[in-house]
């Protein structure tokens, strides 16, 4: 994994076995991001578990195994418990251009992974949290109240 800052915007190459989230909350870490907006990824995946948030609050998740070319990645980084949390949804396509698409629970890469996020804070500078829900598996984001 490698990236570079350019003012408020963070550019992230994801390698060979490397899973998403994880790399974008490692690097969110290391540099103190706080808040930020994941505005493309494009790249080649394996074991892509992706789902969508049901009537009842509940995630129903498929899994795809195979590789995959990373067609559309979008979504935020905000804290969850003192972490920095990415919710992220994705589109996919297979070798014969069938297209999925949903919440992107996790996937690695397979190929590369190109990644780019709008930093919209740093260090204790918070504007939006994520909070729990009761009887459901979403975690909506919390956005801080100015004065």
């Amino acid at each position: 994994m490698e990236h570079l800052r350019s003012g408020d915007d963070l550019f992230i190459r994801l390698d060979p076995d490397e899973e998403i989230h994880a790399s974008i909350q490692s690097i969110c870490t290391d540099l103190g991001i706080t808040g930020a907006a994941v505005t493309s990824g494009i790249g080649r995946a394996r074991d892509v578990d992706i789902g969508y948030l049901d009537d009842g609050g509940t995630y129903q998740r498929v899994m795809i195994r195979e590789t995959v070319e990373l067609l559309s990645l979008q979504g935020n980084v905000a804290m969850l418990d003192g972490e920095p949390f990415t919710h992220l949804h994705t589109v996919v396509s297979d070798d014969d251009h069938v297209v999925n698409g949903g919440h992107l629970f996790s996937a690695i890469i397979h190929v590369t992974g190109e990644i780019h996020l709008r930093i919209l804070a740093e260090g204790a500078s918070m504007p939006m949290t994520r909070c729990r829900l009761a009887d459901s598996q979403f975690i909506p984001l919390l956005f801080e109240q100015e004065d």
